[in-house]
């Protein structure tokens, strides 16, 4: 199965996102994301096996369970591998301290749960963001990422890791579809 562990933005955050986007997503042919599809990925897991299901939801439990609910709201973006030549558009998140050492503990803690489980957890460093578009070809992106950057959300409460269970290809025009599978509450601010 592909997986990935996240965090969800809330509703009112992602109606927000998708109302900025939307009368700008006809300048560019890009394979923009789905308005449900947003997510903050903490862990990617390419290939769990279904033995190791229980373990994994046990441990993302814990790993949760160790972390404190933090403020949160999506702000600024940028493109991925750099603007002059883009793959990807993502939008940023504003934390103050606080949050910011909570999610990367919880980044960290959802990876040594998956690796403990026998998973092997894809990707180099985190780097947190919310996957906005892909671009079939390396592009110029410079206007795209200034646009980004006067953007800011409302902010949320981030509450939960959620288990995310992906199925490539099986989504409306050929997106992946997304099945939650699990949802682990973090203990309260």
């Amino acid at each position: 199965m592909r997986m990935f562990a996240a965090l969800l933005p809330s509703e009112e955050a992602v109606e927000h996102l998708e109302e900025f986007l939307e009368p700008r997503r006809h300048a560019a042919t890009f394979r923009w994301a789905a308005p449900e599809q947003f997510h903050l990925t903490l862990a990617f897991l390419a290939d769990v096996a279904e033995r190791h299901l229980d373990d994994l939801g046990e441990r993302l439990a814990r790993a949760a369970d160790r972390r404190t609910s933090f403020q949160v709201r999506l702000a600024g973006g940028g493109a991925f591998p750099n603007p002059a030549r883009a793959r990807v558009l993502w939008a940023g998140l504003d934390l103050d301290d606080t949050g910011r050492i909570e999610l990367d503990r919880l980044a960290t803690g959802a990876r040594a749960a998956a690796a403990r489980a026998g998973i092997e957890v894809e990707g180099k460093r985190f780097r947190p963001h919310v996957t906005l578009a892909r671009l079939g070809r390396p592009e110029e992106a410079s206007n795209w990422v200034r646009l980004l950057e006067g953007y800011a959300g409302p902010a949320w409460t981030a509450d939960r890791l959620t288990l995310v269970q992906s199925f490539l290809g099986e989504g409306p025009g050929g997106r992946p579809r997304y099945e939650i599978v699990g949802e682990f509450p973090l203990r309260a601010g």
